[in-house]
């Protein structure tokens, strides 16, 4: 019996990351209500898809039993038939919830579900549908999500049967420079790499799979840029290829000369102890400035002279010719310090200031 396929065709609401977080942060406390929904999430590769899955887990201590389905055989989810006396049973696979071995709570996750053959997807659909597989039962404290790319986005994507699809909650990951930056800084992401984005936010994502790139930019392989800065960055004659070979070819060059160039930044230490320094006239140098300067926010959070640093940084933010620049930094640093920020004398003279111009999200 052949099932009606259900096609994407880009009509899953789209959320940006810290949405989507709060989504499957309830659809997990869900279970414990009985009100628990399958989410599918959709979006090309590299925008962070299995990441948010894992934060999730992180969050709650808890088990993410990550199943790529693209690498199994349907008797990989069904399990290996054996003789008991005179019938046959079948053993259930390790890799699946168990709440002996897993915990009561838990999220099982079928990651690239849109790839795998008819032949993979039947037993998965059994698994979302009724959360069981032949005897085995999915544990009531477990959400299920799943994740997978949209037709076009290169690669084997096969059509998902209409009623596994109707199981589903529905989400396409919509990539966010904000929700990005406020990861990067919470993930000590290189503060060199924040400001380079910031000035160049058009190259948070960028995939044409018309012309099949191996690497281009995305949140995913801008955080193997950071690691290649950190490996690299003491190697010139290295540090271009590596980083072309982590975003492309352009990306990976414009990178590389707008860190070249950061040797022309100002005495952020001298920033941070209140004395007096010119707002440099470069763009890109003064989007250097910001990052380091909130960076230097968050590690200032654990010292005692924690709101003296904010104040200081917060007065510097209102020295940017353009006000819109200071806006950014201080914004920031609230995504990552929080309303702690708001205690600080500086803030209200500066906040007088830019009145007019949204704080934040």
């Amino acid at each position: 019996m052949e099932f009606p396929v259900f096609r994407y065709t880009g009509d899953a609401k789209a959320m940006r990351p810290a949405q989507l977080l709060n989504v499957l942060e309830r659809e997990f406390l869900s279970t414990q209500e009985g009100h628990h929904t399958p989410v599918m999430l959709w979006g090309p590769p590299g925008v962070g898809k299995s990441q948010m899955v894992a934060q999730i887990g992180d969050r709650h201590g808890i088990a993410v039993i990550d199943i790529r389905l693209s690498q199994m055989e349907p008797s990989d989810l069904r399990g290996i038939p054996f003789r008991a006396g005179d019938q046959v049973e079948w053993a259930v696979p390790a890799m699946l919830p168990d709440s002996g071995r897993h915990g009561e709570q838990g999220i099982l996750f079928l990651d690239e579900i849109t790839s795998v053959p008819p032949s993979v997807s039947a037993a998965a659909y059994q698994l979302i549908l009724d959360r069981r597989l032949g005897a085995y039962e999915v544990p009531p404290g477990w959400a299920i999500f799943a994740a997978g790319n949209r037709q076009g986005d290169r690669g084997v994507t096969y059509t998902m049967p209409a009623p596994l699809a109707n199981r589903f909650s529905h989400f396409e990951v919509d990539v966010n420079l904000d929700d990005w930056v406020a990861w990067a800084y919470a993930n000590a992401i290189d503060e060199r790499l924040i400001a380079f984005l910031r000035f160049r936010p058009d190259l948070l994502f960028e995939f044409d799979p018309a012309h099949n790139p191996v690497a281009f930019p995305s949140p995913r392989s801008w955080e193997f840029s950071h690691r290649a800065l950190q490996k690299f960055g003491d190697m010139p004659d290295l540090l271009t290829g590596t980083l072309q070979a982590c975003v492309g070819p352009a990306a990976g060059i414009e990178l590389s000369a707008f860190v070249e160039n950061l040797d022309q930044l100002p005495d952020i230490d001298a920033i941070v102890r209140g004395e007096s320094v010119k707002v440099p006239k470069e763009t890109d140098l003064q989007y250097a400035v910001a990052a380091a300067l909130v960076g230097r926010a968050i590690r200032a959070r654990s010292e005692d002279n924690a709101m003296e640093v904010y104040g200081r940084i917060i007065g510097f933010a209102g020295t940017f010719p353009q006000r819109e620049m200071g806006v950014m930094l201080v914004s920031d640093m609230y995504r990552a310090i929080g309303q702690e920020i708001f205690s600080v004398p500086e803030f209200s003279s500066w906040a007088n200031i830019v009145a007019d111009v949204m704080l934040y999200d």
